[in-house]
C-alpha cells in the first residue's frame, strides 16, 4: 500500500506540472479578432448548454435565437445552474473554469462573473487560462473557406506563437459544388463539374494554404457514411490530391469521424449528433498509403474498440482524444483504460476540442484528473509484479502522452 501511495504521488505531480499541447481546439488568439471567444456569456452560451437548455424550456427556437448573446446566457444560467442543479458535465465545465479563475461560484452571482470579464482583456484572459491551465500551445482549426478568417491569413497575419495551425478540409470534400467556384474565384482553374480534372489546381491550393499558415496537419469532419475508396468527389480529392500533398510535405491527415450533421437544424451549431462509422475505410487507408500518416478519433463509443486494434496493426495510425460527446469523465476513464492496455503510451489520450478560450481550464482540469487516476493504476498493476517504475520514467511517459508522442508522430 506505501509503495502505491507513492506512486500515486507521483504520477499525480507528473500529470499536473507536465505542460500539454493540446492537438485539436477551435480557439484562435486575440489578434484574429471576433473569432477569440472568451467570457462568461460565450461559455454559457456554448452549443453544449444550449442543447441541455432544450431539454428543460418549452420556447420556440426561433425566439431562443433572436435573444442577445446577453439574453441567451441569462436564460440558460437560470434554466440549468438555478432552477436544477448544475451536475452536468457542460455545467460542471462552467463552476470549475470560475473557480480556477479565483471567482466565488458558491455566490452564484452572474452579474458578478460578467464584472470580472469585463475588467480584462482578451490577451490578459489568454495569459492567464494557458497559464493556470498548464498549457504550453495550442493547435487551432484554420480553414480558408470561412470568410472572416481567411482575410487574416492574406494579410500576413502571424499568430501568437502558442497558437499552431491546422487547415481544415470540411467544405472541400464534403461539398466540392460549393467548394469549386470560390476556388475558381481565388485563381484556381478548377472545374466545378468535376473533381477528378482539378486535382493538379487543387493540390496547388493545399500547398499554399499549408506553407502561408504552416500547417501542423489538416483535418476534415466527416459524417458516419464515409468510406474508402468511394467513387465520389470526395474519394477523389483525397486520393488524388490531399493524400499526394500530405505526403509530399509530411503532413499528418486527421480524419474526425462519426457526425451526423443537423439532427435537428433548429438548434443550428447544437444540432448535431452521432451515428457508428465504418472501420474498414481506415484498414484501407493504412495500407494503401503506407507513407501517409493518420491522426484519428471517432465519435461513437462503440468504435473505440476497433480503433485501437487498428493502431495495433499500423503505425501509421495515431488515435487521438475523446472527442465531442465522448469528452465526459466516465467515457475518458474508460477509453484511456483501453487504449494504454491496447497500445501504451502510443496514443494520444485528450484534446480539449474548446470553442472558448477558458473551457482550457476545464477541459484539462477534469481530464487531468482522470488520466492521473488510470495511470496510477495502470503503474501499480507493473509494480504489483515488482516492476516499480522510477518518478523520470512516469515523467517521460506523461510527457509523451502531453505532447511528445504527437510531435514524434509529425516528424
Amino acid at each position: 500500500m506505501q509503495a502505491t501511495a507513492a506512486i500515486r504521488a507521483m504520477v499525480e505531480a507528473a500529470v499536473r506540472e507536465t505542460p500539454v499541447t493540446d492537438i485539436h481546439t477551435h480557439i484562435c488568439p486575440p489578434s484574429f479578432g471576433s473569432l477569440c471567444l472568451w467570457g462568461i456569456d460565450e461559455l454559457l452560451t456554448y452549443h453544449y448548454l444550449v442543447a441541455e437548455t432544450f431539454r428543460w424550456i418549452d420556447l420556440p427556437s426561433e425566439t431562443f435565437w433572436k435573444m442577445t448573446k446577453r439574453e441567451q446566457a441569462d436564460l440558460i444560467w437560470r434554466t440549468l445552474f438555478l432552477e436544477h442543479s448544475p451536475v452536468s458535465e457542460a455545467c460542471r465545465g462552467v463552476l470549475t473554469t470560475l473557480e480556477r479563475l479565483g471567482l466565488d461560484t458558491g455566490a452564484r452571482d452572474l452579474e458578478s462573473y460578467r464584472r470580472f470579464f469585463a475588467g480584462l482583456t482578451a490577451g490578459e484572459i489568454v495569459d492567464r487560462v494557458f497559464e493556470r491551465a498548464g498549457v504550453r500551445e495550442v493547435v487551432m482549426t484554420n480553414d480558408p473557406f470561412d470568410d472572416l478568417e481567411r482575410p487574416l491569413w492574406e494579410s500576413g497575419a502571424r499568430p501568437d506563437p502558442r497558437f499552431k495551425a491546422a487547415l481544415r478540409l470540411d467544405l472541400l470534400l464534403n461539398n466540392w459544388p460549393a467548394a469549386a467556384p470560390r476556388l475558381r474565384g481565388w485563381g484556381y482553374a478548377v472545374e466545378e463539374t468535376s473533381a477528378e480534372q482539378s486535382l493538379a489546381e487543387v493540390r496547388r491550393f493545399l500547398t499554399d494554404w499549408i506553407t502561408r499558415i504552416d500547417a501542423l496537419y489538416l483535418a476534415v469532419s466527416l459524417s458516419p457514411d464515409f468510406r474508402m475508396p468511394e467513387e465520389s468527389a470526395r474519394g477523389r480529392l483525397i486520393a488524388g490530391a490531399v493524400l499526394p500533398v500530405c505526403l509530399e510535405l509530411n503532413r499528418p491527415l486527421a480524419l474526425m469521424i462519426g457526425v451526423k450533421r443537423q439532427v435537428n437544424p433548429a438548434l443550428r451549431l447544437a444540432g448535431d449528433s452521432v451515428d457508428r462509422s465504418d472501420i474498414a475505410s481506415l484498414d484501407y487507408l493504412c495500407a494503401t498509403y503506407p507513407r501517409n500518416k493518420f491522426m484519428v478519433t471517432l465519435l461513437a463509443r462503440e468504435d473505440q474498440h476497433a480503433l485501437c486494434v487498428i493502431a495495433r496493426k499500423f503505425r501509421n495510425l495515431l488515435p487521438f482524444g475523446c472527442w465531442w460527446f465522448l469528452n465526459n469523465p466516465s467515457l475518458i476513464d474508460e477509453i484511456t483504460r483501453m487504449r494504454l492496455e491496447l497500445l501504451g503510451t502510443s496514443m494520444i489520450p485528450q484534446h480539449s476540442d474548446a470553442r472558448v478560450t477558458e473551457q482550457l481550464l476545464y477541459k484539462w482540469e477534469h481530464s487531468r484528473r482522470v488520466i492521473a487516476e488510470v495511470l496510477s493504476d495502470k503503474y501499480a498493476d507493473l509494480a504489483a509484479t515488482g516492476w516499480r517504475p522510477a518518478e523520470e520514467e512516469i515523467r517521460r511517459d506523461v510527457g509523451d502522452l502531453f505532447g511528445g508522442t504527437f510531435r514524434q508522430f509529425l516528424e
